[in-house]
């Protein structure tokens, strides 16, 4: 059995994903995985930029295995339970302009259950806590939320949320992808307008993004 589509196939269980429904998730059309199957001479041949893409849907690391974490984080168990813990960071992802400061050790862990972690594709170990600022991502996250990076997903997807590095600002946007011409910068508050990036300007974003958000945090009151 190809170790390839053994993964995919565990992956697929995983997420409760059909063929074609992930297929479609990854790159429109629903025949990617079904094509994977066939044989051409008694040998597989991969099309590396859909593998990728289906590896972001599958919450499987490029190399095509299990999550593999930058560091083991520290464990805890509750109820029987067991609980990953993510690094919480001071330092805040601008939802709209400003100086941030990322560097330096975590101020604190946040615990997350293993079960959902692995459900989600997220590894504890390669993701990030820090708290957004700004209205411009508004509704989908309020100024002070707290929110998840995920550093694995460096690709981007259009229509995803990413942080990123613009300059010396760490932003967080909805990014859409117009093929080879341009990277759209978006605020879901439509009181802020939608930024254009096209050539060197396009690429730095591409060459900065630090992760897709995976998850927030909203505290009322």
């Amino acid at each position: 059995m190809d170790p390839i589509l053994t993964t995919i196939d565990e992956a697929l269980k995983r997420k409760g994903l059909s063929d074609a429904a992930a297929s479609k998730l990854a790159v429109g059309h629903p025949s990617l995985i079904k094509n994977l199957r066939m044989e051409r001479k008694g040998e597989k041949r991969y099309n590396l930029p859909a593998l990728q893409r289906l590896s972001e849907v599958l919450g499987l690391e490029f190399y095509f295995g299990p999550p593999r974490s930058a560091g083991a984080p520290p464990t805890t168990t509750v109820a029987g339970e067991q609980f990953d813990t993510v690094a919480r960071y001071d330092a805040v992802g601008e939802a709209g302009n400003g100086m941030i400061n990322f560097d330096g050790p975590p101020i604190d862990h946040l615990a997350f259950s293993k079960r959902w972690l692995a459900q989600n594709g997220i590894s504890a170990g390669d993701s990030v806590l820090i708290n957004v600022r700004g209205d411009s991502m508004e509704p989908s996250l309020y100024d002070g939320d707290l929110v998840m990076i995920d550093r694995r997903k460096r690709h981007i997807r259009s229509g995803q949320i990413y942080a990123f590095r613009d300059g010396e600002t760490l932003r967080i946007k909805r990014i859409e992808v117009i093929p080879s011409t341009a990277l759209l910068l978006r605020s879901d508050n439509p009181k802020h307008p939608t930024e254009h990036r096209i050539g060197d300007a396009m690429n730095d974003i591409s060459e900065n993004i630090l992760g897709q958000i995976v998850w927030s945090g909203h505290t009322w009151g």
